[in-house]
């Protein structure tokens, strides 16, 4: 009687409502930053190696933190604690970012007859930004050694002529100091050491150049911001799981997912059109790229008082260590399984390279942030529209081939992705993220759904998220940022989509050749006879579960042969 009372007083309704409006919310703020981050990068002077080195840190730093953190405050009873706290550090941290000081201030320009005005299409003038780093207005003394024309005050009528010609390139690099200018020179530099030293970090770094110091000062700052960021997925889902789950109702927080999704596609499109919008409205000394950050902590402080307020429990018999090594040997001891995971950590390998260089790629072709908003925002909204037609496309081609769909609409989109023309050029392929993300997740699904044994599923769900989403990114960023200032943005892309396609071709005979060993679901087959579902239902789910008896008995023979 006790437990009925207290689970009459749980309000089912309410919590569900609360927790698709904190995913909604938590989505739309990190959507509003996120996916510009490189492109922020990208305008402070790193390059590609810079870039894929911190984000590649910022995925690891989760891979590990996440689970570490959900532990500890499970343990100590302090999870709303360390959400509030979560929420609110992440914000300031992200905050940090915007104290570097800029050095890309006019790439973007104003024009009143069209705010969509993007930078410059030469691909040349933004990897200069990106190598040399912030410019001084000193003379370089090491420069006279190279084979550039020395420039004197007594020149000849030709070389007047050319110098004429060029006046309007003149440049540091041409000038060449003489022998009385020595001096001159070295009280120049000690006059920025002087100023360096100042600086704080920067100033004590002396043995490094300006770029190196910019990159070890934004890796800081991120490593902060993920470490305060980190913790907050694995426990508001944990707090809000349980909380059904002590209700019998657990099976329906599935449903508030795709709230995180559309909030996603929302922030990102809503953010890109903003910040179009504004480029004639934001200072010439100030960087445009500052509505990202402020929108991300602004929609940060709003879902505060949110999560304050979240309907949580605490299971104290639930060990969450014990579910993910369960989780892992499931997954371990089934070839299928394993097949799929390293189908899910080839395709987070791919989108980590997207999500870092998809959108400096499409600044090359001229795109604003309008474009890469959109564009974004289509791929979202194209990913969340696949459970609707879910049913039709496993019937028609089952989860191991919507696994292999999946991998190679990937691969599609980025063999698109290497030949953009136009400003809107990459519009088109993200249509298929209904396949090359929706539907790969779905199989994945499926897959846990095969494998787990009761109250295992969410276990297992997050080891393939966890290998994908975190572990897969990390080494994709890392090697997608150094193979990007190697080759180039056009054959990084061409590259993943080579080895998808690969990887696409043999995973079909690989899954043929493995066994097959499917897991009965009781729990599954008496929610489907409890429903209301129709006589073509439960005739699949009683022929499913005749073959599956049979499997199991033919298995349980050919052992007991083996055995004598």
């Amino acid at each position: 009687l006790k437990k009925g009372q207290r689970i009459k007083q749980i309000d089912i309704k309410r919590a569900l409502a609360m927790a698709g409006t904190f995913n909604f919310l938590c989505s739309c703020a990190k959507a509003c930053l996120l996916p510009f981050l490189t492109l922020y990068f990208r305008q402070l002077g790193l390059t590609p190696a810079m870039t894929g080195i911190v984000m590649g840190t910022k995925h690891f730093i989760t891979l590990v933190w996440s689970p570490a953190a959900s532990l500890l405050s499970k343990h100590y009873n302090k999870r709303r604690v360390v959400i509030c706290g979560s929420v609110v550090f992440s914000a300031a941290a992200a905050l940090l970012l915007l104290l570097i000081p800029h050095t890309d201030m006019h790439a973007w320009t104003c024009n009143a007859s069209d705010p969509h005005v993007g930078p410059p299409q030469n691909p040349s003038d933004v990897l200069s930004v990106n190598i040399t780093g912030p410019v001084t207005s000193h003379p370089k003394p090491h420069v006279s050694q190279s084979k550039a024309p020395v420039i004197t005050n007594e020149t000849s009528p030709h070389h007047h002529h050319h110098h004429n010609h060029s006046h309007t390139t003149e440049s540091p690099l041409l000038y060449a100091p003489q022998k009385n200018e020595s001096k001159v020179l070295e009280s120049s530099s000690s006059s920025l050491k002087k100023d360096e030293s100042s600086l704080g970090f920067l100033g004590n770094l002396k043995v490094m150049d300006t770029q190196h110091q910019l990159f070890f000062l934004i890796l800081i700052i991120m490593c902060v911001w993920e470490a305060a960021s980190a913790p907050l997925e694995w426990n508001v889902d944990d707090g809000l799981y349980e909380y059904l789950d002590f209700a019998d109702a657990s099976d329906r927080y599935s449903s508030t997912r795709v709230w995180g999704v559309l909030g996603a596609a929302c922030g990102v499109g809503v953010t890109g059109l903003l910040v179009s919008r504004l480029a004639c409205l934001i200072a010439a000394q100030t960087s445009r790229s500052v509505v990202h950050f402020y929108c991300y902590a602004s929609l940060a402080f709003l879902v505060l008082p949110l999560a304050m307020s979240l309907p949580l429990y605490l299971n104290k018999k639930r060990n969450r260590t014990s579910g993910l090594l369960k989780a892992l040997q499931l997954v371990r001891g089934s070839p299928q399984a394993v097949l799929c995971v390293f189908t899910t950590l080839l395709v987070g390998v791919a989108n980590s390279a997207i999500d870092n260089f998809l959108l400096w790629r499409m600044q090359d072709r001229g795109s604003s942030e309008l474009h890469m908003g959109l564009s974004l925002a289509l791929a979202l909204l194209s990913q969340a529209t696949f459970p609707l037609m879910a049913g039709r496309v496993s019937r028609l081609l089952g989860p191991r081939r919507m696994l292999a769909v999946g991998a190679a609409s990937l691969g599609l989109q980025c063999f698109y992705y290497s030949f953009l023309w136009g400003a809107w050029a990459a519009l088109p392929a993200q249509v298929l993220s209904c396949f090359s993300s929706g539907a790969l997740w779905w199989a994945v699904k499926l897959q846990c759904e095969d494998i787990a044994t009761p109250g295992a599923e969410r276990s297992v769900r997050r080891v393939y998220k966890s290998l994908s989403i975190h572990l897969g990114s990390a080494l994709g960023s890392l090697a997608g940022g150094f193979v990007a200032q190697s080759i180039g943005l056009t054959w990084m892309f061409r590259g993943l989509a080579m080895v998808l396609m690969v990887w696409c071709v043999c995973l079909p005979l690989l899954q043929w050749k493995a066994p097959h060993h499917r897991r009965i679901n009781y729990s599954r087959l008496l929610a489907a006879d409890a429903s209301e579902a129709s006589d073509s239902e439960s005739e699949q789910e009683r022929d499913w579960l005749d073959k599956a008896m049979e499997n199991d008995n033919s298995n349980n023979n050919s052992a007991r042969k083996v055995n004598h």
